[in-house]
């Protein structure tokens, strides 16, 4: 019912601009005449022009079921049936006005939706959409109606009369009728003045917060982080403070989420006791229809997967974690001849790798590596969403490790950092990578170097197990090298490859697969096949894949140069580099064999 409101909200709103650009039957206006004056009429006629444009606005969030669009729509309709009549006793427009007013008032138990958060970015949008709106109107008004304007006249003459009737000033053309001057004027100021006012009231309005994860809601999740955050490695990562969290019933569960171009985005497996997930789950879908976004999760695990799945959702395969159990890891043998090649080189080159507890690392020289970080980082996007935490050297963070390649001084000095692995917590016993990030003019291997050295000294950290980079359709990319690999396979794998140009799809599973790890899938679960389009592409804005420009105010700029400026300012999202989904195009990564 909502898409077909929407569309018929659309066609009422087309059809009350149509009735005024197009010609009035002239015995209606003669009868109305007799009633009403000629000036009524044709500012009727430019109100309804108002109406159409905020009907056709507010068609798609009629169809998000959102209750402040139906009870706009609903109070435009009514509108929309006096302004026919007052026009030109436009008796079928207003009937199809009612008529649709009669529908909505019977079915509004449909439109129950929460509005969204509001941002002044869209304050701009919806004034270059009234803007574009109005001069096609005001185009198709003079195109309709060019045998009352005096002489030929250029495209461009009717651009400056349009551009300077939406603010009250006389244009170049002359009309034969001093009614349909009237009227042009009277539309294209109502319409001027409609985006003006529109775009003032979004500018100007308070903006309500984003979600943002709480103090409370930060010590709940540490808290069952503590209790069973074995479970998942992904588990720390709910801890980005741009996520929301949603909690079962009994407290004992809950999912970390973002809303996202109206899809409501889950990452990694609910966390806390899988007994109380079910519960955790239905409060996230509940939240969901309420607001009227579209539930989606993005890297949960077999587990996660088959519980979303008794949900109602489905569920897609997205590629493969790669987890390296330290005990039995070793740099002997055939298969591990390229990395130890490659950390054997790094070492004799004078680097040596040191590997912390944040909570161990002074504050200086915390601050110092948090410096040396986000110079590392440059200009380039922060990328992560479910597979990064998104800030280093945060005081709460003291279990996160830190491993520091470190060159030693020709001269004698204090040897430097030239790279570093940050990892954060997975349970007690496990680590789980978040971010990789060295000096472009460092030797190359010095990831590999990294890494092993993490995994052969992971006794000393008490890890058993570390669970690396994420290969996005891995399986995909193994099956389509294989001997006998059938032509779909072998087509699917070209198709990564060639996308691998862009994005190191390939690249990071052959560096994943140096360290012979065990790969664990995990999976993407969606509501139906024609929700996936608009879930791939919220999954690309939340790990900043696409980014789209955001309304700073100057004096939140100005804070921002000044944080930056500041040499003691602690870690935040801008130094830490992204690690599985969104690494696939990181050009930190080290991956020459």
């Amino acid at each position: 019912m909502p898409r077909v409101a929407a569309l018929l909200t659309l066609t009422i709103g087309v059809i009350d601009i149509v009735s005024v650009v197009t010609p009035e039957w002239r015995f209606r206006l003669a009868d109305l005449r007799e009633v009403l004056p000629g000036s009524v009429s044709r500012q009727a006629a430019a109100f309804t022009v108002l109406v159409g444009m905020l009907l056709v606005l507010l068609a798609r969030g009629l169809r998000r079921r959102k209750r402040r669009a139906w009870r706009a729509v609903v109070i435009l309709l009514a509108a929309s049936v006096m302004l026919h009549l007052v026009k030109g006793l436009d008796v079928e427009e207003a009937a199809g006005s009612a008529a649709l007013f009669g529908v909505l008032l019977v079915t509004r138990r449909e439109f129950q939706a929460k509005g969204d958060p509001t941002t002044r970015w869209r304050a701009f949008g919806v004034g270059l959409t009234l803007t574009f709106i109005s001069i096609g109107i005001g185009l198709l008004l003079l195109r309709a109606r060019s045998g009352h304007i005096v002489a030929p006249h250029p495209l461009s003459a009717e651009l400056q009369q349009i551009l300077g009737g939406l603010v009250g000033i006389p244009g170049p053309l002359r009309y034969t009728s001093d009614r349909f001057a009237d009227l042009a004027a009277r539309v294209l100021l109502a319409m001027g003045l409609l985006t003006v006012v529109t775009t003032g009231y979004l500018a100007l309005r308070p903006s309500e917060p984003r979600p943002r994860l709480t103090d409370q809601d930060e010590a709940q999740v540490r808290a069952l982080l503590d209790r069973h955050g074995e479970a998942d490695s992904l588990g720390y990562f709910a801890l980005r403070r741009d996520k929301s969290m949603i909690w079962s019933p009994t407290g004992k569960a809950g999912v970390a989420y973002r809303v996202v171009s109206g899809v409501m985005l889950a990452s990694g497996d609910p966390l806390g006791d899988p007994e109380a997930w079910p519960g955790a789950i239905r409060e996230f879908l509940r939240e969901a229809a309420d607001h009227a976004w579209t539930p989606a999760v993005m890297g949960c695990s077999q587990t996660g997967a088959i519980a979303w799945k008794r949900t109602g959702l489905s569920v897609l395969e997205l590629g493969d974690e790669a987890v390296v159990d330290t005990a039995s890891f070793t740099l002997q043998g055939r298969s591990m001849r390229n990395v130890r090649q490659a950390a054997g080189r790094v070492e004799r080159a004078g680097y040596t790798a040191l590997a912390r507890r944040m909570r161990d690392i002074p504050p200086h020289e915390t601050d110092r590596l948090t410096r040396q970080a986000a110079a590392w980082r440059g200009t380039e996007t922060e990328r992560g969403f479910s597979m990064a935490l998104g800030r280093l050297g945060d005081a709460a963070d003291g279990g996160c490790v830190a491993v520091i390649a470190l060159l030693a001084d020709p001269d004698g000095g204090e040897a430097r950092p030239r790279a570093l692995l940050h990892f954060v917590p997975w349970g007690h016993s496990g680590l789980s990578l978040d971010a990789m990030l060295r000096d472009r003019s460092a030797d190359n291997g010095l990831n590999e170097f990294l890494i092993a050295h993490t995994l052969c000294h992971a006794a000393e950290l008490g890890v058993t197990q570390v669970s690396l980079n994420f290969a996005f359709l891995r399986s995909a990319l193994e099956r389509g090298e294989r001997l006998g690999a059938g032509p779909f396979a072998r087509g699917w794998r070209g198709l990564l490859m060639f996308l691998s140009r862009w994005f190191q799809i390939d690249s990071l599973y052959r560096f994943n697969a140096k360290f012979q790890p065990t790969w664990q899938p995990r999976y993407v679960c969606y509501p139906t096949s024609t929700d996936l389009p608009r879930i791939v592409l919220a999954g690309l804005e939340a790990e900043a894949f696409l980014v789209w420009p955001r309304w700073r105010h100057p004096v939140t700029r100005l804070a921002s140069k000044v944080r930056r400026r500041s040499p003691h300012r602690s870690a935040t999202g801008d130094t830490a580099p992204d690690r599985p989904s969104s690494s696939v195009t990181s050009p930190e990564r080290d991956t020459e064999p």
